[in-house]
């Protein structure tokens, strides 16, 4: 069976792909990136394939038995019809099956529900292609905040505007263990997951990294506005605007949902403690 993996030069493809690799052999991988000079690491094939090009997927699936589909990162409205040139692509290639990595979210009320809204159409789109198919909905990647420890240790805390609202973090690697089962096991098929870990507040959150980077950092709550203001000062409007969002809609209840991760992926999430304990251990061992 050979498994193509879209937008594999990115963090979550290249998660993907590299827990494929425990579980089959590279030869029976394919990794399509928009510039296929970045995807050269991963030790398998690599096929160009860029969103916005039919004609580059139509000669990227040749030959594939299943696709990953990795949610695209365009304005939302865009996002619709580059992930409909890979759909149709794969119908024109007769690819078995394809396996789409959407989200977790609220379709209304919060800045962000314009992404969840362009995922819920691509995965409609999937469910009316007539190819087999799973969906998983990813939690809130753990990462980024843990990208940004160095400011928020400057800084002596975590502001943002989620206040008490629970987040089911997860993390790429543990989203790469779990494609990779519904990738090659066909009883995940015709269903839609929820890839999530357990819920925790912020408040939470800090008490991790805490005890994991030996830190004394606070979580403070701010309004909605003044952390729109923030975040558009330093990332710009669009950025600004999404990630603003994503934290409204922790603070609204939006992202504390049942978990599927056990099904998907034959094991237990990790609890949000081992997600930064495992970071922490992988970055220490990097920076080395």
């Amino acid at each position: 069976m050979n498994i193509a993996v879209t937008s594999a030069s990115g963090h979550l493809g290249t998660a993907i792909v590299k827990a494929l690799l425990k579980d089959t052999k590279a030869e029976n991988i394919v990794a399509i990136a928009r510039t296929p000079e970045k995807a050269k690491h991963l030790g398998v094939e690599v096929r160009k394939g860029d969103y916005n090009s039919r004609e580059d997927f139509d000669a990227a699936l040749k030959d594939i038995d299943v696709v990953l589909l990795v949610s695209g990162m365009d304005e939302p409205q865009k996002r619709i019809q580059q992930h409909r040139n890979v759909i149709e692509a794969a119908k024109q290639n007769g690819v078995q099956k394809i396996v789409y990595t959407s989200i977790v979210g609220a379709e209304e009320n919060n800045a962000f529900s314009p992404v969840v809204q362009s995922n819920r159409q691509t995965e409609e789109d999937i469910r009316n292609s007539g190819l087999q198919w799973v969906i998983g909905r990813n939690g809130i990647y753990i990462e980024p905040d843990l990208e940004y420890i160095d400011t928020y240790v400057k800084e002596g805390e975590i502001r943002n505007c989620a206040d008490d609202g629970k987040c089911t973090y997860t993390s790429r690697e543990e989203l790469g263990d779990a494609y990779a089962k519904l990738l090659l096991e066909e009883k995940h098929n015709g269903k839609t997951y929820n890839l999530v870990g357990d819920a925790i507040t912020q408040k939470q959150l800090a008490e991790a990294i805490n005890k994991v980077y030996d830190t004394t950092l606070d979580y403070n709550a701010v309004s909605i506005e003044a952390y729109k203001t923030d975040r558009i000062s330093e990332l710009g409007e669009f950025l600004g605007t999404i990630i603003t969002g994503i934290y409204e809609g922790i603070r609204n209840g939006d992202n504390n949902v049942h978990s599927d991760y056990a099904e998907a992926a034959g094991r237990p999430h990790k609890s949000a403690l081992q997600l930064v304990e495992r970071y922490h251990q992988t970055h220490v061992k990097n920076k080395k």
